[in-house]
């Protein structure tokens, strides 16, 4: 299965715009699958947690280390 990725900015109609280089690179006919992926909204959000899981953990979680 071959991928094709881009991005695209949403307008409010009921369709989506591809690139004229990225429509080039479609075949003609056969199937395809379309998966939407839509940004989050809570950047802030992402990154706080993304932080808080690269954290080190503190001495009193060492305990578990063995197992």
């Amino acid at each position: 299965m071959k991928s094709i990725e881009f991005e695209t900015e949403l307008q409010g109609e009921p369709f989506l715009a591809l690139p004229p280089e990225i429509a080039a690179q479609l075949p003609k006919t056969g199937h395809a699958r379309v998966i939407v992926l839509l940004d989050s909204e809570d950047k802030a959000w992402q990154l706080a947690a993304h932080e808080q899981f690269m954290k080190e953990d503190p001495p009193e979680d060492s305990i578990y280390d063995r197992y």
